[in-house]
């Protein structure tokens, strides 16, 4: 339907060149999948073409590559963001550019402006997707682009595909250059990889590969490291396990949990619970960072890292290697140096929930999700359901401290400011003024003070004793 009603309004824009949907697009509609990314291509003028799309459509364009003739339209449809790319052939012709791409399954094409059920398929794409195979478009498919091997793990696991034999010896000789690309391409496909729903078994070929070693090398300290009492595992089997479970949390609190996705008394527990809060966590899931990299993907992350050796100083090199933004690096730190306070820490207590909540913020949240899929990869088939009931309560709890007790808990409106102190006590700013404010924000967390003369008497018995 999506490609019915943009065809429809393109051939009102009575464009002079010859314009063909091609790869990703065509095959998610033989094979009746969604499609939310359409890839256009044409002779020429690729970029006039854009413009008129993003006109006909109230869309927005990027010109991704002014000499390659490179454009993005971004669409609001009421199925969520339609991302339309516009290229010119990447040769000299349309077959040129179909025999150029990476795998048979993406090698299909259809004329936008003719009939879309007549399929372009020089390299019987058609026939693979049928038999569900991935398999190089050429034998130099892999050697020209090491990073589509990373893609073919990435598309087989989405897909359910099998990868022919050539294309894996292909993957196996070619893929070791994966790290010689731009490390931002292996960013975006690795993090494509992190956001799957069968994430854990496209990281357990990358680490089979012997890529994720590559991507992230702090990994490589996991691999025969074994963890303290009261259970010892593997470290890299306990590293799968939490994005097994952190999947499986993510998928429970999800919308579109289906029955069985709950029917475990773990995963069930956590959808009894958290449900009340099921809004305001899809909400913070469904966060996007630049180039679309998604929330969930780097809490995925945060489960494969969260036990390598030094994880918070590994979590800071990580995400610079991989060039994630400061948001992103940021909240990677903090889960991952906080989750397992989520575990111990008293919510009933209101300054130990503070003292928690409150320098993290919402990567409090995010803590709270690691340190849940984390206990279950410890003790896995010996939980002990009052144990795990108690964990599940804890993180409730803390859920409705952030959510519920805001203002009261996490972060109180302050009674006096910085600027009141230094004018009422003839002070210069520093960290005297700082030591102050976080004692007056803490009484009044307690409920000790409740007004600002409350909190300036507090704050001069504090600079007495000084």
């Amino acid at each position: 339907d999506t490609i019915l009603d943009m065809q429809e309004k393109i051939l009102t824009l009575n464009l002079d060149v010859p314009v063909y949907i091609i790869g990703g697009a065509v095959r998610d509609s033989f094979l009746h999948f969604p499609v939310k990314d359409i890839d256009l291509a044409t002779p020429r003028d690729s970029i006039k073409v854009a413009r008129k799309i993003a006109n006909a459509f109230d869309g927005d364009i990027f010109i991704m590559d002014e000499e390659r003739g490179v454009a993005r339209v971004l669409v609001d449809t009421d199925d969520g963001l339609l991302t339309i790319d516009v290229a010119a052939y990447r040769g000299d012709d349309l077959r040129a550019d179909i025999v150029g791409r990476d795998f048979t399954v993406n090698a299909m094409a259809v004329d936008l402006l003719g009939d879309l059920q007549l399929l372009i398929d020089p390299l019987n794409g058609e026939d693979d997707a049928t038999k569900k195979v991935i398999r190089r478009c050429s034998p130099q498919s892999i050697a020209d682009d090491p990073i589509r091997a990373l893609r073919a793990v990435r598309q087989s696991t989405h897909m359910k595909f099998r990868i022919e034999p050539e294309t894996i010896k292909d993957i196996r000789q070619y893929g070791v250059h994966i790290m010689e690309t731009s490390p931002e391409r292996v960013r975006d496909e690795f993090f494509k990889i992190l956001g799957l729903k069968r994430a854990p078994i496209a990281i357990k070929v990358l680490h089979q590969l012997g890529f994720l070693q590559q991507i992230v090398p702090e990994i490589q300290s996991l691999d025969g490291k074994e963890l303290p009492e009261p259970h010892v595992f593997d470290g890299w089997k306990n590293a799968v396990e939490t994005v097994e479970n952190i999947v499986g949390i993510m998928d429970t609190i999800n919308y579109r949990r289906s029955d069985s996705t709950a029917a475990s008394f773990a995963y069930g527990m956590v959808a009894m619970q958290l449900d009340r809060f099921r809004k305001d966590l899809n909400e913070r899931l469904a966060i996007t960072y630049p180039e679309g990299r998604s929330h969930s993907a780097l809490l995925v992350l945060a489960a494969l890292i969260h036990g390598v050796d030094h994880p918070i100083e590994a979590a800071s090199q990580i995400a610079d290697d991989l060039r994630l933004s400061n948001p992103e690096k940021k909240r990677l730190i903090r889960m991952i140096a906080n989750y397992h306070i989520t575990q111990q820490v008293n919510y009933d207590v209101p300054l130990e929930a503070h003292r928690f909540w409150y320098p993290i913020d919402d990567s409090g949240i995010d803590a709270v999700l690691l340190g849940l899929a984390d206990y279950l990869a410890i003790y896995g088939n010996e939980l002990k359901q009052d144990d795990w009931l108690v964990l599940v309560e804890r993180a409730l709890m803390l859920l409705f401290n952030y959510y519920i007790q805001h203002d009261t808990v996490v972060a109180p409106t302050p009674l006096i400011n910085g600027n009141d102190l230094m004018k009422h006590f003839d002070l210069e700013g520093g960290r005297v003024i700082g030591d102050v404010l976080t004692i007056l924000r803490e009484a009044q967390v307690t409920g000790e003070i409740t007004s600002s003369d409350e909190a300036l008497r507090r704050a001069e018995q504090y600079l007495a004793q000084q």
